[in-house]
């Protein structure tokens, strides 16, 4: 199962959004932007330009989360999402023995999948230990003949193994990361993944950063969720057909009714 943690993000983030929408819409000095921004202006400022549509001000704040128990197929889903910042587990540098992986819940389910999924993560295992070892002895032993001293040749011959034998490595298998994203690209990324539509892994990762940052700056993200949370569905024919149920899930049954 995923799972996500909120490392740090920008002091006081709300109130620098509206110290940057300040500058947007008054005359006030840089010297002042921050005099005067009670709680109750703040929220007024950030309100003011949701309703405007101006999200390049919510661009000055960031959050930094770590990442893990997640796939390598999360891996390609997530880093999609373009202006972020990634720092992903190696698998050219760290050897995974035994490697750890993600079962989906569908197979997970299903005992006959199951079982074929338990002997298909086994035989992958075996084979990438399998070949780690017959190129480790061999750069080893190459190594050592060019001199080099035997811990030295030893370590590097092992990285130079796991280097290619990460290739026979499937996409369940599991890995970490920290990433980082502003506000505006964290309100695109909800918008694509917590849509019921989305892939079920990324979107228990998005729903879980979600509430994160829902409780860190709650006024920033009230209206966060998938597209439908806020507007019409944009799915058309794909649509689940399940927007007000995704306005009370993600705004609360009171401003669902209003929304």
């Amino acid at each position: 199962m995923p799972k996500v943690t909120l490392l740090c993000h920008t002091p006081d983030p709300q109130r620098v959004v509206a110290a940057a929408a300040k500058l947007c819409y008054s005359s006030q000095t840089v010297e002042g932007l921050l005099d005067g921004l009670t709680d109750e202006k703040t929220e007024s400022f950030i309100h003011m330009l949701m309703g405007l549509g101006h999200e390049s001000p919510v661009e000055h704040v960031s959050f930094t989360f770590a990442i893990e128990g997640v796939s390598r197929s999360l891996l390609a889903q997530i880093t999609r999402h373009r202006i972020a910042s990634y720092s992903v587990q190696s698998q050219r540098y760290v050897r995974l023995s035994p490697f750890e992986y993600v079962i989906p819940p569908e197979i997970s389910a299903d005992s006959q999948a199951s079982a074929a999924y338990e002997r298909a993560m086994q035989a992958a295992a075996a084979s990438y230990e399998e070949i780690t070892g017959i190129l480790k002895e061999k750069h080893r032993a190459q190594l050592l003949a060019e001199g080099v001293p035997e811990k030295q040749a030893s370590s590097r011959a092992e990285k130079m193994a796991i280097e290619d034998a990460r290739f026979v490595l499937p996409n369940a298998c599991e890995t970490r990361m920290v990433v980082t994203m502003n506000a505006r690209s964290l309100y695109n990324f909800f918008r694509h993944r917590c849509c019921t539509r989305a892939q079920w892994e990324i979107r228990e990762v998005a729903n879980q950063m979600l509430a994160l940052v829902k409780d860190a700056a709650p006024i920033l993200f009230e209206k966060s969720g998938p597209p439908c949370v806020s507007g019409p569905c944009p799915e058309g024919k794909m649509s689940c057909g399940r927007a007000a149920e995704m306005r009370e899930r993600y705004l609360g049954k009171g401003n669902a009714a209003s929304c």
